[in-house]
């Protein structure tokens, strides 16, 4: 098991055992900034190399994948698992778009055993955090003149995430890999260790979930474990259809599994307020990112080897 996960697990102990163990706010949120950045700047740095256009069809790709995924979870809630309309649409919103803690544990977990995967894999976690917003929004609400689509477009398209996801990658872009060279021992070289750290706070925000846990019962984690592995099917026909190595479609199988807890719910506050958080976060934190981090990440690589194998 990869060190990092050790430190989401001591979190999680030291939280459920009611440990007085706490990151100050101010430090989960500078982690949280490094690792967006970090994240784009790997990302531009390839993205330097090589040209553009040719990600367009990428882009649209895992724009309809998001959008599936929205509408998939969507209609499970409400017919299996019984969920009223705000709440169905929020909890899908957060499955349909993707989880940045994911996503960089993946990263450490391929690049600690040498597997590549291609540069443009952080320009995707960028676009697929906004699909299942909008599309979470027209499930919960309808197209309503009520709507403010001005403040949700900013909190969609300019929420802290995506800015610093995608400034991190222009900036990398720009620079090229030479350029970054003088900071590449601070966001490359430190990585893994931030990462760490960020994973001890995450061990304890989840522990703090197992009261909507208990509340919601068998229905979360049925849903919480089973929506990741039909989006992980999804993701991983996607991926081999659009040509990926084997690291691709692995990041983008554990991408379509994965859940925002992020931009999601903050996005969800403003457009769907009747929706209770606590229930989406319980899914997304409390049952499908260890799920990911735990056994997800090396399911969905020996799924992708599996088919790359079967591929002629």
């Amino acid at each position: 098991m990869d060190p990092v996960i050790f430190f989401f697990l001591f979190g999680l102990v030291a939280g459920l055992l009611r440990s007085e163990l706490k990151l100050p706010s101010a430090l989960y949120d500078s982690l949280s900034i490094f690792l967006l950045l970090a994240i784009g700047l790997k990302g531009g740095q390839g993205l330097a190399t090589q040209p553009l256009l040719p990600l367009l069809p990428q882009i649209a790709a895992v724009i309809v994948l998001g959008v599936a995924q929205t509408l998939i979870a969507y209609a499970a809630l409400k017919t299996l698992f019984g969920f009223d309309r705000p709440n169905a649409a929020a909890m899908s919103a957060h499955y349909g778009s993707v989880s940045v803690a994911t996503f960089a544990v993946a990263a450490a977990w391929l690049a600690s055993r040498d597997i590549d995967m291609e540069p443009q894999m952080a320009i995707l976690l960028a676009v697929m955090e906004i699909p299942a917003i909008l599309i979470g929004i027209v499930l919960a609400r309808g197209v309503s003149r009520d709507t403010d689509w001005k403040s949700l477009g900013h909190e969609a398209f300019l929420g802290k995430g995506v800015t610093l996801l995608l400034g991190g990658m222009a900036i990398g872009w720009a620079a090229g890999p030479e350029g970054l060279k003088p900071i590449g021992g601070l966001y490359f070289d430190l990585f893994k260790g931030v990462l760490a750290l960020f994973l001890l706070e995450m061990g304890l925000i989840v522990s703090r979930q197992v009261n909507e846990l208990k509340r919601r019962g068998l229905s979360l984690i049925v849903f919480g474990v089973g929506m990741p592995l039909l989006s992980a099917g999804l993701g991983l026909a996607t991926g081999h259809l659009l040509g990926l190595s084997v690291g691709g479609v692995t990041m983008l199988t554990t991408l379509a599994a994965s859940a925002s807890y992020i931009a999601v719910p903050a996005a969800m506050r403003i457009a769907v307020p009747e929706a209770n958080p606590a229930v989406s976060l319980a899914g997304s934190l409390g049952v499908t990112f260890p799920f990911n981090i735990l056994l997800g990440i090396p399911l969905y690589h020996w799924m992708a080897t599996q088919l790359a194998g079967a591929t002629p």
